[in-house]
């Protein structure tokens, strides 16, 4: 049940009226939450007991979501200006939509559809996520709608499908209660996915002697505090480490040769490969000992129950693609997929990510894990929204980093933002900023104003956010989760979903576009997948409302699916899992005499993505006042550097000024620094001055892990 009435063993003191039950609008774990209100507000929010996915146990982001819903900055009313110079002058809705369907039928008719695209956010619902894609890629023509899932992960989208033949991962968190041995490799678990790393925590302390964790990351983070053994990597190096430890696996003899025979093709090719990188190879590229390397991959192979887990650590890489896939190359090796305690899982960085991949969010993808360039998946998917096959194009769209080149091009002349703002989260912020400031329209639609991206904008439209609109999410395990509308939002804010269809609807597609509530986006939706990978048929809100389920879940009397590939049958045309060639190549960016230091990037536990949220939080702000350079003792003192002193920061493209934190946690040669900041709260707090636009030539999502950077103290009367 949604609402829950007070009973008299609640917290008089907060003289809460209502429980209501709900997701949480972080990350991708998906905990389940109970909602206080009281006059329209959010009193308290604690765990919800009741939901699978983390049984009432909380991350302190989720504890003070209170404070980030009725605040100064709530964008409550459209606002328009004629001029970039110009202050922002409060509109209706009617002249908000006459202007925008002016503006983009203007351009249209100039340039054409490709002119014009949505970039959006996995913050957004999955109806909303539907609404947006239909309308781009089946009505006004191009298949420009990308979102930042992007820069999160689009390589392990393309590393499953290669693999596997099928996006989504096949493990449930249910596994992490039965595996007895976790590789964790590229994800600080403790910091980015708390409830997730409490889990494997307690797994390990019920079994100390059975259960292993290994923690593969360039910096000693907190997650590694849980670990039998902290393997210190130099960044960018996972292939060879992952090729070395499939090397041991052959050489002693560890592989299921049953598993591999009968539901694996492509080994030969494989197995061919990685004969030299031997551990000693291995060492001399990761700077892990070979014999740490042996011993690693010995205690995968054995284990009854292999996990391994991983993230951004992976996937922002040139080479993310083949990174994940040289993880599952390992999995397919041993068997360890399709049982219990096993199998490659990667951990989705926005709360919506999973939704947004299910309804085909991304620029070359259509509802129910089709692809734009398939003539079959055309077809089926404009039967179903009622327009000719040939509406939706044939051409991928562009990418996220596509996107802002094209608008700094000039190819692309409007650019509708939603729920993100990529003036902090993308690489190389000047090219950013310059291909908005060049772009004839920009439309932001967020939930606050001002952003780093609000900034640019020519029309601001105030979305309803997290609690005061209705919707589903899907979290990292396939678990749809139904999120109830608890608030009323500010002023004339609106759902995205609501605000999208009275836009399709004054660009003259009201007939395709005639939703009245989200419950009828979902129904529509649903249609997409029926007979896909992600068949979600079964699915309703009336069942959602009485618990979450996974997916596939094809009919009403399903249960849905805890766990993918258990008949050991995949979703390539074979039935077989494909062994994929992996050879490490390195990041594209390399240290030289002028730029020594590898800089890579990531979040910190008390704030997230780009602080729209997380920075209205007092007691976030106290303990993550500002950014800050983690270096290597043995680095900062070949620099003069003591702990706490500024440092610049230069790359090839900016540069960052913060505090240094000295520590022994990283290894040489190597900085931190966390990308939460961007240029509004100083110009040169932005990590993303420093990262480049490089991307992985498969999945195209960007290298924001590996940055060559020189290091120099900078005096404090230089800054006054």
């Amino acid at each position: 049940m949604v609402g829950v009435k007070e009973g008299a063993f609640e917290v008089a003191r907060d003289h809460i009226d209502t429980w209501t039950r709900t997701g949480c609008p972080y990350c991708g774990v998906g905990c389940g939450l109970l909602v206080g209100t009281r006059d329209n507000a959010i009193v308290k929010v604690r765990g919800d007991l009741q939901h699978p996915s983390s049984f009432g146990d909380l991350c302190p982001k989720a504890v003070h979501l209170n404070k980030v819903i009725q605040t100064p900055d709530r964008l409550a009313f459209p606002l328009l200006r004629l001029r970039r110079d110009a202050a922002f002058v409060r509109a209706s809705w009617d002249s908000a939509l006459f202007y925008l369907t002016t503006r983009f039928r203007a351009i249209l008719d100039r340039h054409g559809p490709e002119a014009v695209a949505f970039y959006g956010s996995g913050q957004l619902l999955t109806e909303e996520y539907y609404v947006a894609n239909k309308l781009m890629k089946g009505f006004l023509g191009a298949n420009n709608f990308d979102t930042n899932s992007r820069l999160c992960m689009a390589s392990a989208v393309t590393g499953y499908n290669i693999s596997l033949g099928s996006d989504g991962p096949p493990l449930a968190y249910t596994d992490l209660d039965c595996a007895d041995f976790f590789f964790i490799i590229g994800a600080n678990t403790a910091h980015c996915y708390p409830i997730i790393h409490r889990r494997m925590m307690r797994r390990k302390q019920q079994h100390p002697d059975t259960v292993r964790v290994i923690v593969v990351d360039p910096r000693r983070t907190e997650t590694a505090e849980i670990a039998n053994l902290y393997v210190p990597i130099k960044p960018g190096t996972d292939i060879a480490l992952l090729n070395a430890m499939l090397h041991v696996v052959i050489a002693e003899k560890l592989v299921d040769e049953a598993f591999v025979q009968q539901h694996t093709e492509g080994w030969g090719a494989v197995k061919t490969l990685v004969q030299r990188y031997s551990p000693a190879y291995a060492e001399a590229i990761c700077e892990v000992p070979g014999a740490l390397i042996t011993a690693i991959a010995r205690d995968f192979a054995h284990a009854l129950g292999a996990i391994s887990v991983w993230s951004m650590g992976i996937n922002q890489s040139t080479e993310g693609v083949h990174k994940n896939n040289a993880l599952i190359n390992l999995h397919l090796a041993t068997g360890q997929i399709g049982k219990p305690g096993a199998g490659p899982f990667s951990l989705t960085g926005q709360p919506n990510a999973m939704g947004g991949r299910e309804v085909g969010g991304l620029s070359h993808l259509l509802p129910g894990y089709r692809s734009v360039t398939n003539p079959t998946h055309r077809a089926e998917i404009a039967r179903i929204w009622g327009v000719p096959v040939d509406a939706i194009a044939a051409r991928p769209g562009y990418t996220a980093v596509e996107l802002f080149e094209a608008l700094d091009t000039g190819t692309l002349k409007a650019v509708w933002i939603l729920a993100t703002n990529p003036a902090v989260s993308m690489p190389e912020l000047d090219l950013v900023e310059r291909a908005l400031r060049k772009a004839e329209l920009v439309v932001v639609q967020d939930a606050y104003h001002p952003t780093d991206t609000s900034a640019f904008a020519d029309v601001l439209l105030p979305a309803a956010q997290w609690s005061e609109k209705e919707g589903t999410m899907t979290n990292s395990e396939r678990r749809i989760t139904y999120l109830p509308k608890i608030l009323e939002p500010p002023g004339e804010a609106l759902p995205d979903w609501q605000i999208f269809t009275r836009f399709a609807q004054a660009m003259g597609f009201g007939a395709s576009f005639p939703y009245t509530t989200a419950e009828e986006v979902y129904e529509e939706f649903k249609q997409c997948t029926k007979g896909r990978r992600n068949d979600i048929t079964g699915v309703s809100y009336a069942r959602l409302k009485q618990g979450p389920l996974q997916w596939p879940c094809p009919s009403p009397d399903s249960p849905g699916t805890e766990r993918l590939y258990t008949d050991k049958t995949f979703a390539t045309l074979t039935g077989k899992a494909q062994f994929i060639e992996t050879p490490y190549e390195g990041a594209r960016e390399h240290p030289d005499a002028s730029y020594p230091v590898i800089l890579t990037t990531g979040r910190v536990k008390n704030h997230w993505h780009t602080m729209t949220r997380t920075g209205k939080v007092e007691i976030f702000n106290r303990r993550t006042p500002e950014p800050f350079v983690e270096i290597n003792t043995e680095d900062a003192a070949y620099l003069d550097i003591q702990d706490a002193d500024f440092v610049e920061v230069l790359s090839k493209r900016g540069k960052l000024i913060a505090r240094a934190q000295v520590t022994e946690k990283i290894v040489r040669g190597t900085c931190f620094v966390p990308f939460h900041w961007g240029r509004r709260s100083g110009v040169f707090n932005a990590a993303n001055n420093l990262t480049l636009k490089a991307y992985d030539p498969v999945s195209q999502q960007p290298e924001l892990k590996f940055a060559a950077v020189t290091i120099k103290k900078v005096m404090v009367d230089l800054l006054t």
